[in-house]
């Protein structure tokens, strides 16, 4: 995932948008340009490039690389703690990604949640 960054494909967007759409407290709101998902404050799941990568318990993300075929997420080459991208094939079916989400948003929640921080002043 090195090199240049480019805007995710529409297609992959929509999916992204439908999944997360009607989840209860979930927002949804750009990240470095790229469309995420929030729960509490907390980065949830979101697209970068053509991949989208959901926050896992380390039982789960063990589970997303080992069994489903996902990857750590690594935007600057190296791993991002608790992030897995989800294979094409998962993200394509709706029940499965819809799975993985709720798995997500399961571990989300037991996150603290993190209150706005107040804008700096120059």
């Amino acid at each position: 995932m090195k090199g240049k960054w480019k805007k995710s494909p529409p297609g992959l967007v929509a999916t992204f948008d439908a999944a997360i759409t009607g989840k209860p407290g979930v927002v949804g709101r750009q990240m470095f340009g790229y469309p995420a998902a929030f729960l509490n404050g907390n980065l949830l799941a979101g697209l970068f490039q053509d991949h989208m990568m959901v926050r896992l318990s380390q039982a789960d993300r063990a589970k997303a690389i080992a069994e489903a075929g996902g990857v750590p997420f690594a935007p600057r080459g190296r791993p991002m703690r608790e992030y897995v991208v989800l294979p094409e094939a998962i993200v394509a079916d709706t029940r499965k990604l819809g799975s993985w989400l709720k798995r997500a948003i399961a571990y989300v929640e037991t996150l603290p949640a993190k209150t706005a921080k107040k804008p700096r002043r120059g």
